[in-house]
């Protein structure tokens, strides 16, 4: 099979597709011929990437909306036919010692990346499991597999995001759909950006200083490209994956095994 039709005439979801992460997925899977609907609070950044890809639809959408969430997934399905990749990458970040951190910034990213990845997780799966076919990949982060300081909110809610990923897996695991989370550490992307910010307001470094502080987490000794996140979400999804299923794939250069 032409690896650029390996996925033609297969509908791809992302959420938070504008950029980063999101965009990269849309950018692997369009490759290998997926129809795409990209998803997101920012139409500017959504219609911007949405021009450079050959057959892709954008919708604004806040995942912790579910009327909104349903609506929109129903457009999706009538536009361009039933999901049949899912790519819950929606997700927000926030920092604070343990102490500092309230039950509403806990809440809050609970709900985004947590409530939200249940929500759109099941506006697809009947229409998946009556065609007998299809891919649910979750973003979480290195964080949802170990433990990290000032982060505690983050942690939570991608640890979460595996523990929902692997209860998926099974019970759909004999009607030809997989559910797999990616777990990358710091991927360059505005959260990077954001860290680099916040690592200079504590420390006074310079911005070289402090990426070359995040950087040094990685055995690699560097930060991970969006690119190759969206490689392995298209891998995921392509012929020949089809017994990788309820798994947290690590994306750390060595730093979880």
């Amino acid at each position: 099979m032409n690896d650029s039709t390996a996925l033609a005439g297969k509908h791809a979801l992302i959420t938070g597709g504008g950029h980063g992460i999101g965009g990269a997925s849309a950018e692997a899977l369009a490759a290998h011929g997926t129809k795409l609907t990209l998803t997101g609070r920012n139409m500017e950044k959504l219609e911007q990437m949405a021009a450079s890809l050959p057959d892709a639809e954008v919708r604004q959408l806040d995942v912790t909306d579910e009327d909104a969430v349903k609506r929109v997934f129903a457009g999706a399905a009538e536009s361009l036919g039933p999901v049949n990749i899912l790519v819950n990458n929606a997700g927000i970040a926030d920092t604070a010692p343990f102490l500092r951190t309230s039950s509403d910034m806990m809440r809050h990213l609970i709900e985004v990346n947590l409530i939200g990845t249940h929500t759109c997780t099941q506006q697809v799966l009947p229409a998946m499991i009556d065609t007998g076919w299809g891919r649910v990949v979750n973003i979480s982060s290195l964080a949802g597999l170990s433990g990290q300081p000032y982060i505690a909110a983050y942690c939570a809610s991608k640890h979460a995001v595996i523990g929902l990923t692997r209860t998926l897996a099974l019970e759909i695991v004999k009607k030809g759909i997989t559910a797999n989370a990616v777990c990358p550490a710091y991927v360059e992307t505005g959260m990077v950006d954001r860290g680099v910010e916040n690592i200079q307001s504590i420390t006074g470094m310079s911005v070289e200083k402090a990426r070359a502080e995040l950087a040094k987490k990685s055995p690699q000794d560097r930060i991970i490209q969006p690119s190759e996140v969206g490689a392995t979400v298209a891998w995921l999804c392509l012929p020949g994956s089809e017994s990788i299923t309820g798994q947290s794939i690590a994306m750390a250069g060595g730093a979880w095994m």
